[in-house]
């Protein structure tokens, strides 16, 4: 896959997918990522990006020419049919959902924006998707685009060891991921379950479902509340309840 990142930091970019799952599904030629530049496609010798907004009000607005003229050059670059994504706050919330239909594209240009936005005309004329990653503003979105070529790569087959860990991670089947534990066995008097001890795969992964529905029910029951329970995960979701109560 190739992603095209428009930023006026391309530096920050190029660092982050260096390093980690990102750096490695470049090193093994799953993913490419390149930047786009805005300040390229200025005419002045200021490099001039941004200017007052219409109608006045604090800060300033990403300008229009050297913006699309940015994104124009960066999906050059990308397979035909890959969505051009601006990340701001007022975009769809990011999902695991949206992730994995991301990760079959052939390719995406991220728009990072700066100040307090973008030109609407860019949105109308260059746009085809925008991204929030959460309820919060960051100072650009360089972060915002990063955690979707993280989530995105991590997708890819042959990026992770163990192609096991994107099936068996939080928000996979749309619920959190149990507690993981590893050596030693006794950690300042706390033990591991002695069902991950035990060798029974199946007692293991009923373990497992049942401390994924039961922490999904405890800390995000937003999500829980949009699973379809089969009868198997409506009676662990009752059994974790009833031990919680008992507790």
């Amino acid at each position: 896959m190739r992603i095209e990142v428009v930023t006026l930091f391309p530096e920050l970019i190029q660092e982050a997918v260096a390093v980690g799952v990102l750096g490695r599904a470049v090193q093994r030629g799953l993913l490419a990522v390149g930047t786009e530049d805005p300040r390229v496609h200025t005419g002045d010798a200021h490099r001039t990006v941004d200017d007052r907004p219409y109608g006045g009000g604090p800060g300033m607005v990403m300008k229009p020419e050297p913006l699309t003229a940015a994104i124009a050059a960066a999906t050059a670059r990308v397979p035909a049919g890959a969505l051009r994504i601006a990340l701001g706050a007022q975009g769809e919330v990011l999902t695991q959902g949206r992730l994995a239909a991301l990760a079959r594209m052939p390719g995406l240009v991220l728009v990072a924006g700066r100040y307090e936005g973008i030109d609407e005309r860019v949105h109308a004329r260059s746009i085809d998707l925008e991204l929030s990653i959460g309820d919060y503003v960051l100072s650009g979105g360089e972060l915002a685009a990063l955690v979707v070529i993280d989530g995105v790569a991590r997708l890819l087959p042959g990026a992770l060891g163990d192609e096991r860990s994107s099936v068996e991670e939080s928000f996979a089947e749309g619920l959190l991921e149990g507690p993981q534990y590893t050596r030693p066995e006794v950690f300042e008097g706390l033990a591991v379950p002695p069902v991950l001890l035990s060798g029974d795969h199946a007692a293991i992964r009923r373990w497992r479902l049942k401390q994924a529905l039961g922490r999904t029910w405890q800390r995000r029951p937003d999500l829980l509340a949009r699973v379809r329970l089969t009868a198997e995960r409506a009676a662990l979701l009752a059994e974790y309840m009833k031990e919680e109560v008992q507790t």
